[in-house]
């Protein structure tokens, strides 16, 4: 990557640069509930081929994802997450969290997470210090490396 952003020393800003575009945080989505297929991304998506590729292109090169022969054995290849793309898990149910919170009215049906194990609802995301406390943006602050431009 050569963005300014890519170089830029603030973590987000360099996040930002690989999985800030909406149809690349909706293909991780797609991912983490088991699409591969590139037919299948876009059918789920309704996004413009050209688009769709480039996208999926992008996420190969960062490393978020890998293409492979398809588990089948067919002919097909498959998007599947790397490990460093698995990471962005937790990102994913942050937006679906404050999505299902802030984006939809109050009768409105929305996609839950359920835990294949026991079949319960997950629990809400929530950072805590190491005593328990629920860390809050008002308990935190950013220490600049030296040299630290601001982008």
């Amino acid at each position: 990557m050569s963005t300014r952003l890519a170089r830029s020393t603030c973590p987000v800003s360099r996040a930002v640069d690989v999985v800030g575009d909406k149809w690349t945080l909706m293909i991780l989505r797609d991912a983490f509930e088991g699409v591969t297929r590139f037919t299948q991304f876009q059918r789920s998506l309704g996004v413009a081929r050209n688009i769709l590729a480039g996208r999926l292109h992008q996420l190969v090169d960062a490393g978020v994802l890998a293409l492979q022969p398809h588990s089948d054995g067919s002919a097909y290849n498959e998007y599947v997450l790397t490990p460093k793309g698995a990471e962005l898990f937790h990102l994913v149910v942050a937006l679906r969290e404050w999505g299902a919170d802030h984006a939809f009215g109050d009768e409105e049906p929305r996609t839950t997470f359920v835990d294949t194990h026991t079949g319960g609802s997950l629990p809400r995301l929530r950072y805590e210090t190491p005593d328990g406390d629920e860390v809050r943006p008002e308990h935190t602050r950013p220490v600049r490396p030296e040299g630290w431009i601001s982008p």
